[in-house]
């Protein structure tokens, strides 16, 4: 699953503003707004987000 998928999923079952989440996540609160137009994050980002999400879904 591409992580833009992962993090639509997350905001909807947490009711999270897309804002808050790339702030929490990778410290920018305009990134699920810029992969939203097509911004393609690199092999990195995408490991602290899905780092991110492993860690929301452990402390749930």
């Amino acid at each position: 699953m591409c992580v833009q998928r992962k993090i639509e999923k997350f905001l909807r079952r947490t009711d999270m503003a897309p804002t808050r989440f790339g702030r929490l996540a990778i410290g920018d609160p305009r990134l699920v707004h810029d992969l939203r137009r097509g911004r393609e994050p690199r092999p990195r980002m995408v490991a602290r987000i899905e780092a991110f999400l492993a860690a929301q879904e452990q402390a749930q």
